[in-house]
């Protein structure tokens, strides 16, 4: 029979034995999962220099190369502006012209007039309401037979809340004008519903004031929430309608929605033809 004191002494060596045990064990797990992770890590490592070797070396290559022709072509970044869809404008420069009253009337109210803006970004046809519109129709035929708009700038595009293009401003800063004003007209046109004014439409800018339109005009190309303040004398043609839409796609240059055009966008040349 064991004594007290071997049976305790058996139960110490049998512990000590046990503790061991789970210490060996532990440190075998220790070395297994050290082993897996050199061995993910080494992986990782690997497949790490092979992207920089095939992916970065070749975007350090095309850095080069941007940075080479930086000089000469200016890379695209978020906050740049979309590329100009327009050509260079014509040779030639606007006229300094200014009239001290409105032109006499000479125009033919019954008969059909169009007026053609042919600009850096493409031809936009404009079919005037002479009838409706008579002192408009008559100030724009008299104006684009002087050359008054002749290598001017369409100086603005609002892109949130109205869609315009606006032209017809000498000095393109939206100050400019012929020296004389205009009647309003028009204002009741069967067009203008609900206070919108509708894609196509061609209307007379004015400071806000009644009778005070002079050679500044907008071009609608999407439905305007506007009063009927603005003198509607035109209609664009199905073909100037996809170049205003041409124009709008650029965006304008503050990115608040009313700015200068991207584009730039030229009155080359502008005519009225009676038909």
């Amino acid at each position: 029979m064991v004594s007290q004191e071997q049976r305790r002494r058996q139960l110490a060596r049998e512990k000590f034995l046990r503790q061991q045990q789970r210490r060996t064990a532990a440190r075998r797990k220790s070395r297994t999962r050290n082993s897996v992770i050199a061995s993910v890590l080494g992986v990782v490592v690997i497949g790490s220099v092979a992207l920089y070797t095939t992916g970065v070396m070749k975007n350090d290559k095309k850095d080069d190369k941007a940075n080479a022709s930086a000089d000469v072509t200016p890379s695209a970044s978020a906050t740049s502006k979309a590329p100009d869809p327009c050509e260079k404008p014509a040779k030639g420069s606007v006229k300094k012209l200014s009239w001290k009253k409105e032109p006499a009337m000479t125009i033919d109210t019954s008969a059909k007039y169009t007026m053609k803006l042919a600009t850096t970004c493409g031809d936009i046809d404009v079919a005037l309401k002479a009838a409706a519109a008579p002192h408009t129709a008559n100030s724009f035929d008299f104006l684009a037979g002087k050359g008054f708009f002749d290598h001017t700038k369409c100086h603005r595009l609002t892109t949130n809340g109205i869609y315009v293009l606006q032209c017809g401003d000498p000095t393109g800063t939206g100050t400019g004008g012929p020296g004389y004003t205009i009647p309003d007209e028009n204002l009741k046109d069967k067009s203008l519903k609900g206070n919108v004014y509708p894609a196509g439409t061609v209307a007379m800018a004015n400071t806000g004031q009644k009778h005070t339109g002079g050679s500044q005009f907008f071009l609608v190309y999407q439905d305007s929430q506007l009063p009927p303040n603005y003198t509607p004398f035109g209609t664009v043609s199905e073909a100037g309608m996809k170049v205003l839409k041409k124009i709008a796609a650029a965006g304008e240059n503050t990115g608040a929605g009313d700015g200068a055009p991207n584009a730039t966008v030229v009155i080359n040349k502008a005519t009225v033809t009676k038909s």
